[in-house]
């Protein structure tokens, strides 16, 4: 590597870092935004344990079928956050103040991303311990459970590029909730609550193609609770297609993100 491209990944590293911590002071001004972003999903975890009873047409115990999937869950939802910093930020002209500094293109977004990754992984945390006290297990090791939660992370990261895209589309914070509609039926339309095998035949079809089912499909797998392979090319090669959906998406919005960001107020 040539020293002249080492200073500019050196620069895009420490630009990004800067950015990053800018996101993190975020937090100790909003403690409870923070807090209801890790609840809400343990409240959902424990409505559709207890309320609505997860695990539709499953074969075993229903909390660890529903577990990994919540999981996959959590990592797809609370992008309302992300994009509701974007589109203030953009809103108040903080934007426009960074990009006439000497900053890397691109930094802004890398730091909303790596900030809101480690919210995600405090949420793995919050929603794996909450799991484990309703009794669910992973019972494949501790390398596979590692390889699981990375998967899940994964996810989160293409989301995470997926929202910023989609905020910077918006525009505006008031905007914001009804791009995140568009959300929930990729949450819903997967396999988190219900197996493909309850559901109609196309319907079935349709869920086990959802990013968030291979990823579900692939956790589930990896920790060795039921609802895993079912049989299906789409079942059977889970985890494949936990890397690919992921990878696709980040390729997709993450260029078109940074290109947009560029060209803001131009």
């Amino acid at each position: 590597m040539s020293t002249a491209t080492a200073d500019r990944v050196g620069w895009a590293l420490t630009d990004s870092w800067t950015m990053t911590r800018r996101e993190l002071a975020r937090w100790a001004r909003q403690p409870v935004q923070v807090a209801v972003g890790l609840v809400f999903p343990v409240m959902l975890l424990l409505m559709f344990n207890y309320l609505v009873g997860g695990g539709s047409g499953v074969d075993g115990d229903n909390t660890e079928f529903l577990v990994p999937g919540m999981l996959a869950l959590t990592m797809a939802f609370g992008l309302e956050g992300t994009m509701l910093a974007v589109t203030q930020d953009l809103n108040k002209g903080v934007i426009d103040r960074f990009r006439s500094m000497p900053m890397v293109p691109g930094a802004v977004l890398a730091g909303r991303n790596a900030a809101d990754m480690l919210q995600s992984v405090a949420a793995l945390a919050v929603m794996t311990g909450v799991g484990y006290a309703l009794g669910w297990r992973w019972h494949n090791g501790t390398a596979a459970a590692l390889a699981a939660l990375g998967l899940l992370l994964l996810l989160r990261f293409a989301m995470l590029w997926a929202g910023i895209q989609l905020a910077m589309v918006a525009g505006r914070p008031e905007m914001v909730q009804a791009v995140q509609i568009l959300v929930w039926p990729v949450g819903f339309l997967s396999n988190v609550f219900a197996s493909p095998e309850s559901m109609p035949g196309w319907l079935g079809a349709v869920v086990e193609w959802n990013p968030m089912s291979a990823t579900a499909t692939a956790v589930r797998g990896l920790f060795g609770n039921p609802g895993g392979s079912t049989g299906t090319w789409a079942a059977e090669h889970a985890e494949l297609l936990a890397v690919l959906w992921p990878v696709a998406l980040t390729a997709v919005f993450l260029p078109l993100a940074v290109r947009r960001f560029a060209h803001l107020s131009r």
